[in-house]
């Protein structure tokens, strides 16, 4: 009687279902072979993309020049060219880049870097400004923008600069990648008092550890005003800590 139950369920639920479509037999549905992945295509501007991070400027530009001329290509090649130093020809590239997309602020960032490498600190400055008008969330820019006012003795504007860079990323000043469309800028010639305005940035984001490594790099390349460690505000959390009090006691390096 069980059995007999079981056969009149089974075959009332195989009456319900659709008519096979498929070239399946007794009841089941043969397997398939799953489909192979589809191959990733690497362009041309990936190989320069490769080429660059190999640090090998020329084969990347030729790398870039088979593709199609876009503002991003033309600003990659210009990055190219600026690493290896020929920043005239890197600067018309940056240009034809913006021409192309006039809201294409790393370009403008890459022209304030050019600008900034033959110490025209004021035309820098200018692009730099230009370029977070269309990227205001930029922290390398605001980085860029504050070595630049650095440059020029501007330290208040300065600081700002650098205080605005670290709100936005807190690890800007450790980027070390120089390969993607947006050039750093990391030459300045005043280490010892530009590592002290990173120990300010760092003290007044409340990041002690970072405060006092450049703490650190500032007295050992000979920063004199030390007295800046004792009264200026964003040092007053830092003064209590054993660390703090340590270097200040380091000796004054001999240049």
């Amino acid at each position: 009687m069980i059995s007999s139950l079981l056969l009149v369920v089974l075959f009332a639920n195989t009456a319900q279902l659709p008519p096979s479509t498929g070239p399946a037999s007794n009841g089941l549905e043969t397997p398939t072979t799953p489909a192979p992945p589809p191959t990733a295509v690497i362009t041309d501007e990936v190989r320069g993309d490769i080429c660059m991070a190999r640090k090998m400027y020329r084969e990347a530009i030729e790398k870039y020049g088979q593709m199609p001329e876009t503002a991003v290509i033309d600003n990659k090649i210009g990055i190219s060219y600026h690493q290896m130093l020929q920043l005239r020809v890197a600067r018309k590239y940056y240009l034809r880049a913006v021409k192309l997309d006039p809201r294409y602020a790393e370009a403008m960032n890459n022209i304030g870097t050019v600008y900034y490498g033959t110490r025209s600190y004021g035309k820098a400055i200018k692009q730099y400004r230009r370029a977070l008008k269309f990227s205001p969330d930029s922290a390398s820019i605001y980085s860029n923008l504050g070595t630049a006012l650095f440059a020029r003795h501007d330290y208040k504007r300065a600081f700002d600069a650098y205080q605005r860079a670290m709100t936005l990323d807190p690890d800007v000043f450790e980027h070390r990648n120089a390969y993607g469309v947006l050039l750093q800028e990391r030459n300045v010639e005043d280490m010892a008092r530009f590592h002290f305005y990173m120990a300010k940035v760092y003290a007044k984001s409340n990041m002690p550890e970072r405060a006092l490594l450049y703490m650190r790099k500032a007295l050992e390349e000979g920063f004199k005003d030390r007295q800046h460690f004792i009264d200026d505000p964003e040092f007053s959390t830092l003064r209590k800590l054993p660390e703090f009090q340590q270097l200040l006691a380091m000796q004054p390096r001999v240049l």
